[in-house]
């Protein structure tokens, strides 16, 4: 009996510091995004919006799904993009009331000021991990979020 508690105890801490080193990564990702965005007079949240309609237009629900936050949180910052110019909204085949986000040109244009510096920080990070150490780390984070999608809420039965 102590051996299983012992072990679940194990796994309940592997459990807190994975989740505590995303948190932490989480943070610092957006401090570097916010900063990598601001002069090109976009934010984080801007960009991570944008970058999601990118390749396709998309609706906020679709977006909201692909980045792992709130329909609302997307509404708000979709609408922040559109009324500066950055997104338009279009009319969604599939749904006449879900509009389907794009950029514009202009959201197009500030996207492409922060690739300069978002390469760099890849060469840099590639540099510091190895490309085979940053491509696992990807694949290891995917992989998580994939699991952890799978298995849905914590008190869903096995």
């Amino acid at each position: 009996m102590s051996d299983e508690r012992t072990g679940a105890r194990e796994l309940q801490d592997l459990l807190s510091r994975t989740a505590l080193t995303v948190f932490r990564l989480n943070g610092q990702f957006l401090s570097v995004a916010d900063e990598l965005a601001r002069p090109a007079g976009l934010t984080a949240a801007w960009w991570q919006v944008l970058g999601a309609v990118l390749r396709e237009p998309l609706p906020v629900s679709g977006i909201a799904r692909a980045m792992g936050i709130t329909r609302q949180s997307v509404q708000r910052i979709a609408d922040l993009l559109v009324d500066r110019g950055l997104a338009e909204y279009l009319p969604n085949p599939a749904h006449r009331r879900a509009k389907l986000l794009t950029p514009t040109a202009t959201g197009r244009a500030a996207i492409a000021e922060i690739d300069p510096g978002h390469a760099t920080l890849a060469d840099r990070l590639a540099k510091a991990l190895g490309e085979t150490e940053f491509a696992e780390t990807a694949r290891v984070l995917e992989r998580l979020s994939a699991v952890l999608e799978e298995i849905g809420s914590p008190h869903a039965e096995p």
